[in-house]
């Protein structure tokens, strides 16, 4: 049986490079070697692409980069007839060429899921795992994400979109503003950042222009939403068209919030229920949203999408929060525990996710 040539991807010039990093390390140690043949290109903080054929343990640990000077830069050919990488050794001998049939890109947050690589992705003409250029975008940009749902009837938190700009030039009238969306605490996060990056709750005037202030340092658009007091679930959800939702999991983060450090820390305090602690109508519903929201958005391969379930007069309510069409894939990410939940192995999820990718082109 002929191998696939599979290259994967890992690092790049974002805030999540660490998660990343761990999520390429799970991938490599569980994904089927006797069905791929496997080329692992890392991209450093500064945006470098170099070809690794190192021990994976030094992708987990960072150090993968340590001496760049070993290592032999890469790059995606963008003409649709290489469908290659193309290597440029460290001794200057002629440019090698490696046949790739496709692309798995394990990487998070800016220059990584918010379409900006999915457009070099396309460009190559080389089937990748996950969604292309606009949903990728739209995802990645909460602002977006939420005026494209609000069309479509979909439940979420009520909320402000300010541009770091008018907050530096009219900051009272902006504090003004996000306070009537009602009474503390309000919720404050950058709108293209993941894994809870410059996040916080504000529980003051002071604190909520301090939220801003930090978020501001990650992005040019803040979100300044009403908080909702629920508990946190995330649904997984594979497929091109026929979406597949997962079993609802539940997050205990722990802390006052599933923060970066609840999400990615070996000392975090935070943990998981699955299924989640919600009626089964409920769960019935969040699974048709999330369905749902994919089908607007129009994921391709893989997706999570995070909800809260609060209570209101007895009564379970449902508010889209977010959703990450490239979520982590570290041991302890919901994504796979998720899918692992309703059956299917680690290296089967792999092997799916690479089948859609095939089949999304055509292949």
């Amino acid at each position: 049986m002929n191998k696939t040539s599979l290259l994967c991807l890992f690092g790049g010039r974002s805030s999540e490079y660490e998660v990343s990093l761990i999520s390429a390390h799970s991938i490599l140690s569980n994904i089927d070697r006797e069905k791929y043949d496997i080329t692992t290109v890392g991209i450093t903080k500064n945006g470098d692409w170099y070809h690794y054929a190192g021990d994976i343990a030094a992708i987990k640990d960072g150090s993968w980069c340590n001496d760049t000077a070993t290592l032999n830069k890469a790059v995606l050919s963008p003409s649709v007839s290489d469908s290659c990488l193309l290597l440029f050794p460290a001794d200057g001998t002629q440019v090698q060429r490696i046949h790739i049939d496709v692309i798995f890109p394990i990487m998070h947050g800016a220059n990584a899921e918010d379409g900006t690589l999915q457009g070099l992705l396309k460009l190559s003409g080389i089937p990748f795992v996950g969604c292309g250029c606009t949903t990728s975008a739209i995802g990645m940009d909460k602002g977006y994400t939420k005026l494209v749902l609000n069309n479509f009837g979909i439940p979420q938190a009520k909320c402000k979109i300010i541009l770091r700009n008018d907050f530096n030039t009219h900051k009272t009238e902006v504090l003004d503003a996000c306070e009537t969306l009602g009474e503390y605490p309000l919720f404050v996060k950058p709108a293209n950042a993941g894994s809870s990056v410059g996040a916080s709750k504000a529980d003051s005037r002071a604190e909520l222009e301090s939220a801003i202030t930090l978020a501001a340092e990650h992005d040019s658009k803040i979100i300044v939403e009403e908080y909702i007091n629920g508990k946190e679930i995330e649904v997984a959800v594979i497929g091109n068209n026929d979406y597949v939702a997962s079993t609802c999991g539940q997050i205990n983060p722990g802390s006052e919030f599933y923060d970066y450090d609840a999400k990615y820390s070996a000392d975090s305090n935070s943990s998981c229920l699955i299924p989640a602690d919600i009626k089964w109508e409920t769960m019935l519903d969040v699974r048709t949203y999330a369905v749902k929201i994919c089908s607007i958005l129009g994921v391709s391969g893989l997706s999570r999408v995070d909800f809260f379930v609060s209570e209101d007069n007895g009564e379970e309510k449902i508010t889209f929060n977010e959703i990450n069409t490239l979520p982590g894939f570290t041991q302890i990410s919901m994504y796979p525990k998720l899918m692992v939940s309703d059956g299917m192995s680690y290296s089967d999820l792999i092997d799916a996710l690479i089948t859609l990718a095939l089949e999304k082109e055509g292949r």
